[in-house]
Order: structure tokens, then sequence, then C-alpha cells
């Protein structure tokens, strides 16, 4: 294993997505280090931060000579710029990301996805707003993080109310800046994911106005360069298989997964209970009908000029995927 696994790609910064290289501290040569490493992105609230905080995947690995190196990301706009430069192998977002990476060029693919959580992600607005309904968001501004699942959130909630996209201001800030600006009254609403949503409903009282049931089915999804893909196939399928096993694990101890995600956030119990009960610990390889959602995605953005042109969701999906042990419910 002594070439790169993530390779180069057009920059995500065409579809003003702000790059990470300072955030995951290399620049686009940070994947040229010895071989027998692999890089994994994760999220404070995922699975994969989970299978990282009890150490069940480094032996896994090192039984096939490779060494795990963690990497944090807020969300998941910026780990796929971490995946573009090449300063991670693998990780996992939701499912707008990937959309816009794949139209940049990023070289990557779909090794899998976990359970449909439509309940994980909600447009809020705080306690006392005079705002009803996602029809009364019309010339209003909404803190969102561009390019990540609550996007296309947004996208579906306006269509479904009659309110063109254009006609929302959108205010394009990380997680923690959404926060200050909504608890500050400087934008109108927020539409925010586990668990800073569950955080903003707890803490801040936010009330929201509509969640994604029966908008979007907003999974994770599990991403990797092509060439740890197409390098070291048995790699994929040891942290897939890996974070398999920790998801019959954390469903069987939701308290003890409250307790160490909980320290590792920073958040009280009742707030990750909330964020565990919208979620279920999974993974399975992709199929058609999930191939056909992101479809979806990615034709809506399409359309509304989000991304520059359309893009076949297929082409960014392994011919032969890699196997999981087990399989999840949709």
């Amino acid at each position: 294993m002594s070439r790169r696994w993530s390779g180069g790609g057009a920059g995500l910064a065409a579809l003003g997505l702000a790059a990470v290289l300072d955030l995951v501290g290399c620049g686009t040569n940070g994947g040229d280090r010895a071989g027998g490493v692999v890089r994994i992105g994760y999220q404070k609230a995922g699975t994969l931060n989970l299978l990282r905080l009890r150490g069940r995947l480094t032996p896994v690995v090192a039984k096939l000579g490779v060494v795990v190196e963690w990497v944090g990301f807020p969300a998941g706009p910026q780990l796929l710029e971490a995946l573009n430069v090449g300063s991670i192998d693998y990780g996992h977002t939701g499912d707008a990301p990937p959309i816009l990476a794949q139209a940049a060029g990023v070289p990557f693919v779909y090794v899998g996805y976990e359970p449909s959580r439509p309940h994980a992600e909600a447009i809020l607005v705080p306690a006392g707003s005079p705002l009803r309904s996602v029809a009364d968001l019309k010339g209003r501004r909404v803190a969102l993080n561009k390019g990540s699942n609550v996007q296309y959130l947004l996208v579906r909630a306006l269509e479904q109310a009659g309110v063109p996209y254009d006609q929302v201001r959108a205010v394009f800030l990380p997680p923690s800046d959404a926060r200050a600006a909504f608890e500050g009254g400087s934008v109108d609403a927020w539409a925010a994911w586990d668990p800073y949503l569950a955080e903003a409903e707890i803490g801040a009282g936010a009330r929201v106005l509509t969640d994604g049931e029966g908008l979007v089915a907003n999974r994770e999804f599990h991403l990797a360069s092509r060439a740890l893909v197409q390098d070291r196939p048995d790699v994929v399928r040891a942290i897939l298989d890996a974070v398999g096993q920790e998801g019959a694990w954390a469903q069987a101890n939701a308290d003890e997964v409250a307790h160490l995600l909980g320290a590792e956030i920073g958040l009280g119990a009742e707030t990750m209970q909330r964020v565990i009960g919208r979620k279920s610990y999974a993974v399975a390889p992709m199929d058609e009908t999930v191939v056909a959602e992101q479809q979806r995605v990615a034709d809506t953005f399409a359309a509304l000029g989000l991304i520059p042109a359309k893009i076949v969701v297929r082409d960014a999906v392994p011919a032969s995927p890699p196997v999981v042990a087990g399989g999840i419910a949709r």
C-alpha cells in the first residue's frame, strides 16, 4: 500500500464549499505519507465516532496491516473537501454533500448507507416566533450549512408549501455560527440536524416548523475514495462490517451510547436520548432504491441551479458493492 488512497479532483470551491485544509492540518499533499494508513473522517454524533470511541476498528484492520487515523469534522461538506484533497480516505455524510461533491468531480464512491431518519433534521423557529408554517418563511432569513442535508430539506419543504426557493433568504453558516445567529435574532429560522437540532429544542426551546417526515429520507452515507476501494476493498469491507457490529451493539445499549457520545459532544443526557431516539445504528450496501432517492436529490439541485449540470448518481456507485454482514430496513 505505497500509493496515496485519496486522489485529487475538481475543487469544491466552485460550488461554494469552504476548503478545510487548516481544519485537517494538512495541504493537498497530506495523503502522501507511508502506506498502511487509512484516514477516516467522522462527525461527532455518527456511528463512526462511536466506533472510534470504543476502539473496535483498530484491532480489526491491524490484522490487515493497516493503522487507522481519525479526523473529526463539523459537517459533511467539510469532510468531502478533505476527501477531495487527499486528507482522508473514508467518511460519512448526509444526502446532499455527495451530490455537490460528485458534481465537482470529487473521486469518491458510495459504499453503504444507514437507515432513513426523517425526524433527525428540521426547520426551527424561536419559541416566540410569529411564523407558524413553512409558507411563512417567504422573504425570511433561514440559516443553514451550505451543501448539507438540511439544504435539501429546505428545498423540499418550500416546494411542498408552494414557496419558490429563491424567495427565501438563505444565510449560509456552519452549525455553531448558525445557532448564535438563531439565538441572537439575526435570522428568522434555522435548518438544523441532530445533535444541533435536539440541543436547540431542549436548550433554547426552539419550535419545529417541519421536520423531514414525508419530505426526505435523510440517510447517512458511507463514502470512500476510489483509490481505497480499488486498492484495498478488504479494508472497506472491514470498516463496514465493524460499523454494522457497532450498530447492533448501539441498538441494544442506548444508555451507554448516550453517555459516550454525550461526554464527547458535551451534551446532557436528555438531549442525547432524543438524538439516539431519532437514529438507527446500522449499515447496508447501496441498492437501486437508495440510488434512486439520491438521484432525485441530484435532479432537484440541478433544476435549481445548485449544481452546474445534471449528474448520474449511479456513476459513483461501485459495480460490485462491498458485502456487508446483515442488512437494514429502509
